[in-house]
């Protein structure tokens, strides 16, 4: 029994010894993430993110990240290959959806990429990327409707579409608001998962008053 009982502890040890690791390793991701200045550090922190998920491999937030932080290269880098980052992009996100199925962050990242490669060429690429964000959203509403950051993306987008297309900032502004009410009471299931974006969501509303 004694035997047993060391054993056990010595299996709870190693237990919280490894989520330890992992925690340490995301708090030092983040903080590379949050101080990135430029593209190539955000690049930085993203490889970062990834080491820590092939590791672990039965995490998906890492992976999330990761993407994110690739997502964000796309806007820090005025001349960046942004077919190329969602391309990378987007085969992390494939890694994180192993892992979790029916994530709505993880649809939610994927409409934002999507929406990034459509302003490669809007004319040409608007039916068929701007269908493809609008179904990734409706699956993401399924999965959690409540989930504040659906609204934000939705209106930052449509903010930008002419009111002809159903877009324009009186839209924007009604997503952003219901984006801002979601965020009130918003509670992610963790530290380490997705909390961003209420501070974004109260500019952009600024910006359609």
């Amino acid at each position: 029994m004694k035997k047993l009982l060391v054993i056990t502890l010595m299996l709870i040890g190693g237990i919280v010894s490894a989520q330890s690791k992992y925690e340490a390793g995301m708090g030092k991701a983040f903080e590379q993430m949050k101080t990135a200045k430029s593209a190539d550090e955000m690049v930085a922190a993203a490889g970062f993110f990834e080491r820590i998920a092939d590791a672990e491999q039965d995490k998906w937030l890492p992976y999330y990240y990761a993407a994110y932080c690739n997502y964000l290269t796309g806007w820090m880098n005025p001349n960046a290959d942004k077919d190329a980052i969602g391309e990378k992009a987007k085969a992390l996100v494939v890694k994180a959806e192993v892992i979790e199925k029916n994530n709505a962050e993880l649809y939610i990242l994927r409409q934002m990429i999507a929406v990034q490669e459509l302003t490669v060429d809007p004319m040409t690429r608007y039916q068929t990327y701007g269908a493809q964000a609008n179904e990734l959203l409706e699956k993401a509403k399924q999965a959690d409707p409540n989930n504040p950051r659906i609204y934000l993306v939705d209106g930052q987008y449509k903010m930008n579409v002419p009111d002809a297309f159903g877009g324009g900032k009186e839209v924007g502004k009604k997503l952003f608001t219901k984006a801002l009410e979601l965020y009130k009471i918003f509670k992610p299931a963790s530290e380490m998962h997705p909390s961003w974006g209420a501070d974004q969501a109260e500019k952009l509303l600024a910006q359609c008053q």
